[in-house]
């Protein structure tokens, strides 16, 4: 589990094609290379992925992760290539401070960016996402925007607007959102089990 605050931005160093279509990213981080455990689970731009190998090249810590065919089908790891910047967030632990929502970086579908609107004190997103999830989407409700946690402002069919901070737009990827850009997309668990029980009613 993750709560959606980005700990630091990684970046793709090494893709490698292996057998049954897996894919392995190699990802240089500034976390500590002692904290990093084989069989760690990391949140690479929402993804959560399980750490295969970790190291240290001039000085710098990488970890390598695999992702398989379905995680690339459905998902913007396709795209990533060296150089690609990812959001990161290391898994929760007992007692840690749960400053964004719960996210378990399931990633349900990928929202495209609409419209960009900078403002004085943050920006505004207008994102489309795929029509069977915005039934989960509500105003004041929580999303997961490529590992983000961040507030729905308005919805609209199934469009919807998010505000971000300077800050956030600073310590992570969002800063470099265009129109067009394709985003993953994490609804919040507690709208998907809602749904669900009002499903089976």
């Amino acid at each position: 589990m993750f709560t959606g605050i980005v700990t630091d931005i990684g970046e793709v160093g090494g893709v490698q094609t292996k057998a049954d279509g897996l894919r392995r990213f190699v990802i240089a981080c500034s976390y500590d290379h002692a904290s990093i455990a084989i069989g760690a689970s990391i949140a690479c731009a929402g993804i959560c992925l399980t750490v295969v190998e970790t190291g240290s090249t001039s000085g710098r810590t990488w970890f390598a992760v695999d992702a398989a065919a379905e995680t690339i089908e459905l998902t913007n790891v396709r795209k990533w290539k060296d150089g690609t910047r990812l959001n990161l967030e290391r898994s929760l632990k007992m007692g840690d401070e749960l400053g964004g929502h719960l996210v378990s970086g399931h990633v349900d579908g990928v929202a495209r960016i609409l419209a960009r609107e900078d403002m004085t004190d943050q920006a505004r997103f207008r994102l489309a996402s795929p029509a069977p999830l915005s039934r989960f989407i509500a105003k004041k409700g929580s999303v997961a925007l490529d590992g983000v946690s961040l507030t729905v402002n308005e919805v609209e069919g199934n469009e919807f607007s998010v505000l971000v901070i300077p800050h956030t737009l600073q310590v992570t990827t969002i800063g470099g959102w265009q129109p067009e850009t394709a985003v993953h997309l994490e609804i919040d668990v507690m709208a998907r089990y809602a749904a669900r029980l009002m499903e089976t009613r």
